[in-house]
């Protein structure tokens, strides 16, 4: 399943992107923002996507705030998450080739719409590479993780 949610400062890049996952024919649950919310906070989102994406791991995310720093931050404090913030179709495809990110964020404030669709895509389309440098780099990071 691939998850995505958002804060007010994400929402309507959240909503461009429904629209394009409609498209391509991904399935995929919205976990909120339900409408614009000017007082909402994106620790919310982040966890409540991230849990669900932690709990599968097929299961992939995609979250939104206005630069996406935030939201990416919240979002890797819950145990088993990668999450990374990607701003082109290399930094999205490193992500998920060299990290095996498992949810993708997003800057509403600062991504256009139509970079978004790229980076979704790119990120969708790729694979972990499985090669064991990458393995070993995620295993440290893991072990450091629950010490």
């Amino acid at each position: 399943m691939l998850y995505i949610a958002s804060d007010h400062a994400g929402f309507r890049l959240k909503e461009e992107l429904k629209n394009y996952l409609d498209e391509l024919g991904i399935k995929y649950q919205d976990l909120g923002a339900d409408k614009f919310n000017p007082k909402d906070d994106y620790p919310e989102f982040a966890f409540k996507t991230a849990e669900k994406v932690a709990k599968n791991p097929k299961d992939k995310g995609i979250v939104i705030c206005g630069t996406g720093q935030g939201i990416v931050l919240a979002a890797n404090k819950v145990k088993g998450i990668r999450a990374v913030l990607a701003w082109d179709e290399y930094t999205a495809e490193m992500a998920k080739a060299h990290l095996n990110a498992n949810i993708l964020a997003l800057g509403g404030r600062v991504t256009p719409v139509n970079t978004a669709k790229e980076i979704v895509s790119k990120w969708l389309a790729t694979g972990f590479s499985g090669e064991e440098r990458h393995k070993r780099r995620l295993q440290k990071i893991d072990k450091f993780n629950t010490d």
